[in-house]
């Protein structure tokens, strides 16, 4: 149960969010190694990003990739939120007087958010592609000619294996444990200010809505990083050995993005993510401290 009231309330706030995460994927993608001012901007900015995505590929392309972004959304959040909340259930994200432990909080969290990641790494790995794939006058990245969410699948495992479905899976790890700790860490203390100071002590959801914008702010300062080279790996060519044309790992793509880009890179389509986080956060939070509390009323 505790699984599955995270896997709805993600899929739940995916719907809404995955625009954002279409924009954020090419702006992240937009100047790969190329210096600045060295390559075409398509994307200036997140309205003009929308427009321009709409002019050349249609209204329909804001929701690309939506199917395995549902299906990430579903696997992550059901096993890091299910984590969480069986930890936060037996007391062990709390310290003696019963309020949030930094470090066991971050913690909890933290190993909920990795394991989260490492399983919906396939699914990452296919929303990346489908996400990217665009008309050539605004093409940026690599341009897989995926047909679907199970094409796409049936492709990679057909090329390159086992192997090739968790490609990127190095930077899901810290990348889904910095984003789930931030996350619920900052939410949870959030609300614990809140409620000493008596604000919104009689409107949960409200409590809940104020709390999740800290959350995901902070999760998308902690995040941003690691989720640019999640998906600059995802989306990288493979030479015929199936090895990346572009970057050997996580190290070395991190290098060649400061080197080549600037430490700048490292924080490209962070508005995007916020704007698709932030949103996500506040619908995934709300929807599931809703959902404990019927899940609470059914226990008894």
């Amino acid at each position: 149960m505790d699984f599955l009231v995270g896997g709805i309330a993600g899929v739940g706030a995916g719907f809404f969010s995955n625009p954002f995460d279409v924009v954020k994927t090419r702006m992240q993608l937009q100047g790969e190694l190329r210096s600045k001012g060295q390559h075409a901007v398509h994307y200036k900015n997140i309205p003009h990003a929308m427009y321009t995505i709409v002019k050349h590929d249609g209204i329909t392309a804001l929701q690309k990739g939506l199917v395995p972004a549902l299906w990430f959304q579903l696997v992550v959040n059901g096993v890091r939120l299910g984590v969480y909340r069986i930890t936060e259930r037996r007391g062990l994200t709390t310290d003696s007087r019963g309020r949030t432990s930094l470090f066991k909080g971050a913690a909890a969290a933290g190993i909920g958010g990795a394991l989260g990641s490492i399983a919906g790494t396939p699914f990452f790995l296919v929303k990346t592609r489908l996400q990217a794939q665009a008309a050539r006058a605004i093409a940026v990245g690599h341009q897989h000619r995926h047909a679907g969410t199970f094409g796409a699948l049936a492709d990679i495992y057909r090329n390159e294996g086992v192997k090739g479905l968790f490609r990127g899976v190095y930077p899901q790890i810290p990348r889904g444990a910095v984003g789930s700790s931030s996350q619920m860490v900052s939410f949870a203390y959030a609300k614990e200010w809140l409620r000493d100071r008596g604000l919104f002590s009689n409107s949960p959801v409200m409590l809940s809505f104020v709390g999740a914008n800290l959350g995901g702010l902070v999760m998308t300062l902690c995040l941003n990083p690691f989720d640019v080279v999640a998906t600059r790996l995802s989306n990288q060519a493979v030479d015929a050995h199936n090895k990346g044309i572009l970057y050997n790992g996580m190290t070395d793509c991190f290098v060649k993005m400061v080197k080549t880009e600037g430490f700048g890179s490292l924080y490209k389509g962070v508005g995007a993510n916020y704007m698709r986080l932030g949103p996500h956060t506040v619908l995934l939070l709300v929807c599931w401290d809703q959902l404990k509390i019927l899940e609470e009323y059914l226990r008894r």
